[in-house]
């Protein structure tokens, strides 16, 4: 059994390293992340209601690494010499023989003025800065948006921010300050959330209607300040916002030697693999697959492409065929703090439906999910 290394510590490769052991592999097993534990970040949402800290969504992981066998270091990949079969870190050079590349994209930090706004999704300081932030406001204008990576538009996480939309929504009402704020989606998209489905998007922007929220949609942005959003379609007044711009690769792909594809991502086939290079593998954000253009970036698929390219690996030191695929589907509850909306889509069908207990079942699907690591 040769050496099997993987790069991060988040969904994708803690799935990786499970179903590994579960598949019946019992060689040398290495893991690569600056930081031993598991930020769950899709409870984000939660954390301006004071429902989440930073404490209920770290997950030490030192427990699960010794439960798998896993050999970590503690280090943040700089590069990769794929022919010499080594990973570049700041902690020196490491030696693999097969390579799984699960560490995370990033998002695109290029808009002028972009420090003026708040980046859930980039960890717990940035949406606790956030909350304070609104907590602390008697009133204004709240502004929630999304963009894409130009260069591969499908780059997009744009879920959370309606989330966030309509959990602050709920959070103002609860608090009896609804009335002093007057909340606004913006995004370069003039129907954002396509990915969700026609049907999805549709009931979105007609929720987004009903609770009052203006919308500056279709629009290219051009910058941010401190008070204001400037789109090509105008300027529109924030006094607090909240925005997910489109994502990338992670920062060292560059300097990894493997094809990227044009939004900065390590290019990958259909059973995960980089095309030329036999015994390297992605799953998750750091990817870019072939796929619909509404395929998205979440835990999920980054689970089932961890299981994928598992199989896979196994198949190869087995000497059997690699050719084991993952199934392309969205699942997702929006969250409104109180109700949430379920979204589904594969390649056959797609459906919707709002039910309060939606929140609920998001709330016990972490639990569940995050009690394998603990």
């Amino acid at each position: 059994m040769n050496n099997i290394t993987i790069l991060g510590a988040g969904f994708a490769a803690l799935t990786a390293v499970k179903t590994l052991r579960k598949q019946g592999y019992r060689g040398d097993l290495s893991l690569v992340a600056p930081n031993p534990s598991l930020f769950y970040y899709p409870s984000l949402i939660w954390v301006p209601a004071g429902l989440r800290d930073e404490a209920s969504l770290t997950v030490p992981l030192q427990a699960f690494f010794e439960r798998h066998q896993v050999q970590y270091q503690a280090a943040s990949v700089t590069g990769l010499d794929p022919q010499a079969r080594q990973v570049r870190t700041t902690q020196g050079t490491l030696s693999y023989d097969t390579l799984l590349i699960a560490s995370g994209g990033r998002f695109l930090k290029k808009l002028p003025g972009i420090e003026y706004s708040y980046t859930p999704c980039e960890g717990f300081a940035a949406t606790k800065s956030y909350s304070d932030k609104l907590a602390n406001l008697r009133g204004g204008t709240l502004a929630f948006g999304f963009a894409s990576n130009p260069n591969e538009p499908a780059a997009m996480r744009g879920g959370p921010i309606f989330e966030f939309l309509f959990g602050i929504d709920t959070l103002l009402r609860q608090q009896g300050r609804r009335d002093q704020f007057e909340l606004l989606f913006f995004s370069p998209a003039p129907k954002p959330g396509q990915r969700m489905g026609e049907k999805a998007v549709v009931s979105l922007l007609q929720e987004i209607e009903r609770l009052g929220i203006r919308t500056h949609l279709g629009h290219k942005l051009k910058a941010f300040a401190a008070d204001k959003i400037v789109t090509e379609g105008g300027e529109e007044r924030s006094d607090l916002t909240l925005f997910m711009p489109g994502m990338t690769g992670p920062a060292w792909a560059a300097d990894s030697g493997l094809p990227l594809s044009p939004g900065g991502f390590f290019q990958v086939d259909a059973q995960c693999r980089v095309p030329g290079f036999d015994n390297i593998y992605v799953a998750g954000d750091a990817g870019s697959f072939p796929g619909p253009d509404w395929m998205p970036k979440q835990a999920h698929i980054a689970d089932l492409q961890a299981i994928a390219a598992v199989k896979n690996i196994l198949a190869v030191q087995r000497g059997q065929v690699a050719n084991h695929s993952f199934k392309v589907e969205l699942i997702c509850i929006v969250d409104s703090l109180n109700s949430g909306i379920m979204v589904y889509r594969d390649l056959k069908r797609g459906w919707h439906f709002k039910n309060p207990l939606f929140h609920w079942a998001k709330r016990l699907f972490e639990w569940r999910y995050l009690r394998a690591y603990r």
